[in-house]
């Protein structure tokens, strides 16, 4: 097995901050977790509730789903509701389309048949490839969104000429304390970090955003550049690198965690 050899391995992953931390010490590294982004659960019952109306009276014929942060958010809101057994059975009667595994695997676990699931990178380009299969004249689609609205698939849409429901069920925002991604960003410009890995876009923008504030950007940039191995996954986060000024290292041939790792271990063997 490659190893890092206690090399300092900061990780910016919120949701599966433990288990990447165990990979990493698994590797033979020293892992430094400082979560990046905050996930703040939006109050949408209502919204929820008129979307499980809609879907019982066969008003959507099209949902699309990003992640499986998304479809537990719906299910948990339609439980609280007590509507959960209404919107599974409503899900039977339209196409279902995911953006990726994530979703479908939380989908399957409640028998939501599949109709279309994008396929590896899983990025919005691999999601209106799928969706270009389907006839969307006059049909109402909606997109259960992750974070914050995806402005390219809801263009798309309306391209195509779908009328749209869209549901924003959590937002992505800055941690509460700041002071953790602080003392990162001077541990990277002081060479205290070995590697640093990426995982969403979203943590691009607030390490950047954090910089910006501290008048470190520039110097953040050229220490990811010159003296810190970077590792992203998929397109969309090694493209928010690029748009910083900053070329990934490491991008692994799979978008996912354990191939991530095990990449980076055999590029700093």
């Amino acid at each position: 097995m490659r190893r890092f050899k206690e090399a300092h391995i900061a990780l910016l992953e919120t949701r599966m901050s433990n288990e990447m931390e165990a990979l990493i010490r698994r590797y033979g590294g020293k892992a430094y977790s400082v979560p990046a982004v905050r996930e703040v659960s939006v109050d949408s019952r209502s919204e929820v509730a008129t979307f499980i109306d809609n879907l019982r009276q066969s008003k959507i014929q099209v949902i699309v789903f990003f992640t499986g942060a998304g479809v537990k958010a719906l299910f948990h809101e339609a439980e609280q509701l007590g509507r959960l057994p209404e919107l599974l059975t409503a899900l039977h009667q339209v196409t279902v389309v995911c953006r990726g595994a994530k979703p479908s695997a939380v989908l399957k676990r409640y028998s939501v048949p599949i109709t279309l699931s994008a396929g590896e990178p899983y990025t919005t380009a691999e999601l209106l490839q799928v969706l270009e299969t389907l006839e969307l004249q006059g049909k109402r689609v909606a997109v259960v969104h992750y974070g914050e609205r995806n402005e390219v698939l809801i263009r798309a849409l309306q391209q195509r000429g779908a009328s749209l429901e869209e549901l924003c069920l959590y937002e992505w925002l800055m941690p509460a304390d700041m002071t953790s991604l602080q003392t990162l960003v001077r541990d990277i410009i002081a060479e205290r970090v070995d590697a640093v890995v990426f995982t969403s876009q979203i943590q691009v923008r607030h390490l950047f955003l954090v910089a910006a504030d501290m008048e470190l950007k520039d110097a953040l940039t050229t220490a990811l550049n010159t003296r810190t191995t970077v590792a992203s996954i998929g397109p969309t986060c090694t493209g928010a690198l690029q748009h910083y000024g900053v070329s990934s290292h490491v991008i692994p041939e799979h978008p996912k965690m354990g191939y991530l790792v095990k990449a980076l271990a055999e590029y700093m063997t």
